[in-house]
């Protein structure tokens, strides 16, 4: 999941003279914007693994690899990192990436715990969603790309030093679902 950070409304882009050259126009599920995506990584305990910025019309799988270099286990990821041959190099490598499934695509069968888990994919968007309001993560009145840039490296450092972090809490299965498991 990568938000949005737009850095002027799509009326003034033309008008724009403090990003041109860096910033681009990009599309997310809330519209066009003219800005940067925020790439991050978390872990089950809300701690920041790796960060990553890129411009706006970025695709979200192309900074993924490089981000998830070292990790192991399960990844949860969104409907916009589905990808049949990214899913295979990731498999060679240990991984296993986890999303749910597109309207146009076949269902296919998921254990149970993982779509569990798969749910609790809201972690990330609660992060965002601090990093943006509390921490003023996301505004529009930058005068120069290195201000912005140091803007954006404090807030996700002050989340990363604060004390409050997001966390997924317990995992419960219910029991009718354990008994099935154990059935099989």
């Amino acid at each position: 999941m990568s938000p949005k950070l737009a850095v002027c409304h799509n009326a003034r882009i033309n008008r724009n003279k403090v990003f041109k050259g860096l910033a681009k126009r990009g599309r997310s599920t809330m519209g066009w914007f003219f800005g940067f995506k925020l790439h991050l990584i978390i872990n089950n305990k809300g701690e920041i693994m790796a960060v990553k910025i890129t411009a706006g019309n970025v695709d979200d799988r192309k900074p993924f690899e490089a981000m998830i270099a070292g990790l192991e286990g399960k990844i949860f990821a969104d409907k916009g990192y589905i990808s049949k041959s990214l899913f295979q190099r990731l498999w060679q490598r240990g991984l296993h990436l986890v999303t749910g499934i597109r309207r146009n695509m076949k269902n296919y069968l998921l254990p149970i715990l993982n779509k569990i888990l798969l749910r609790r994919r809201f972690i990330i968007e609660t992060l965002f969603d601090k990093l943006k309001t509390s921490m003023g993560l996301e505004h529009t009145r930058h005068r120069s790309p290195a201000n912005a840039f140091v803007h954006l490296i404090s807030c996700v450092a002050a989340y990363r030093l604060g004390k409050t972090k997001v966390k997924m809490g317990p995992i419960t299965v219910p029991e009718t679902i354990r008994q099935v498991e154990y059935q099989i």
